[in-house]
């Protein structure tokens, strides 16, 4: 059975980063596709009022006796009210993030060439490229990603693991482990907090899937009319996103506002995906999120997806459904078929996880 990133492609466009070299080079405009008006037309919180108020979430706290009983009910709240929090202390080993981060930087410094012998296949979404572009006439994301199936390890095709930094596959699957196990202890925490059996909870997620994303987002001289990333939310349980150098860009809305996400040194930041607010029958809500772009600088993003097994159906938990006076606010349907629906259109806000709302 083919893995859910090698059913459904992405039509091919230019790449970004030499698009924003040649632009960034001359006064040329850069091309329509990538002007979006709504870039800068919303509310954005920065700065103290943002950072002061998006959670924190210390993961020695959840684990320790003594602060447990409190820090899970941030975590709880931090579900419920945000769909995202920052996560610090995590017990990713220092030097395993700092390998990651200097192998990814070294990869997006090669050679055009070089980056696209690792290029997406037709009817992929694994690889080097880009995604979600459906239509030859859709605004694009001013970025270039790069797609690999981590876990599980019998899983992985080698053929798009770059062997360029030598040390890069070892650092990816040093990563993919370690955030492995931090998501592991997450999901066993939230499954206490929505009341579901852990079980049941753990068995969705069974043999932890991963799918783990590079985005490099060039400069642009016009970044107030582009956008590095389109608003949407994730295809995923949670989503693990580390920031690679120390260049913003990640917002998050919230009650119709966007907030800048300044991240903490070494913090992970957690992303509530559209599987959980469904399993936990709307308990959870998954967050909107975007990302915007620096004038002069690059940003680089690492992010891990933490999917359902493909034999999973996606659906409200039965003792949440039971809790709720027996109404599903949700279908269900087969993961596969799930992950066909998401990849078939544009990201597009809220819009895929409010087509499987069931009207109440």
């Amino acid at each position: 059975m083919a893995h859910p990133d090698r059913m459904t492609g992405s039509l091919p466009v230019p790449n970004v980063q030499a698009l924003a070299q040649a632009c960034n080079r001359s006064d040329e405009q850069i091309p329509e596709r990538y002007i979006r008006p709504e870039a800068g037309a919303e509310e954005v919180i920065s700065g103290y009022d943002s950072t002061s108020a998006i959670p924190v979430i210390d993961l020695s706290k959840l684990c320790d006796p003594r602060s447990s009983h409190e820090e899970r009910a941030r975590l709880g709240s931090a579900c419920r009210q945000w769909g995202f929090f920052q996560l610090i202390n995590h017990g990713v080993p220092d030097d395993v993030i700092r390998d990651l981060k200097k192998d990814m930087a070294e990869f997006f410094e090669l050679p055009l060439e070089a980056k696209t012998a690792y290029s997406m296949l037709p009817n992929s979404m694994e690889g080097y490229g880009q995604a979600f572009v459906v239509s030859e006439d859709q605004k694009l994301d001013w970025a270039d990603r790069f797609g690999l199936v981590v876990r599980p390890i019998e899983s992985r095709d080698m053929r798009f693991w770059p062997a360029h930094p030598p040390s890069f596959r070892n650092s990816i699957d040093r990563y993919s482990f370690e955030t492995a196990r931090v998501a592991r202890c997450l999901l066993e925490l939230i499954a206490e907090d929505m009341g579901a059996d852990l079980e049941s909870l753990l068995e969705v997620f069974r043999g932890q899937p991963q799918v783990f994303r590079m985005n490099y987002y060039p400069p642009c001289k016009q970044a107030g009319e582009v956008l590095g990333l389109s608003p949407h939310t994730d295809a995923a349980g949670l989503t693990l996103q580390l920031q690679v150098n120390d260049v913003p860009g990640l917002q998050i809305k919230r009650d119709s506002k966007w907030f800048a996400v300044n991240a903490l040194d070494g913090a992970l930041l957690v992303i509530v995906g559209e599987i959980l607010e469904i399993l936990s029958n709307g308990k959870y809500r998954c967050v909107v999120h975007r990302a915007v772009v620096h004038p002069s600088r690059e940003r680089i993003s690492a992010v891990v997806f933490h999917r359902p097994c493909r034999e999973a159906v996606v659906g409200p938990l039965p003792e949440l459904v039971r809790e709720d006076g027996g109404k599903a606010r949700y279908r269900s349907i087969s993961y596969l078929d799930y992950m066909k629906r998401f990849f078939s259109a544009k990201l597009n806000g809220r819009s895929h996880v409010e087509s499987l709302k069931i009207d109440l």
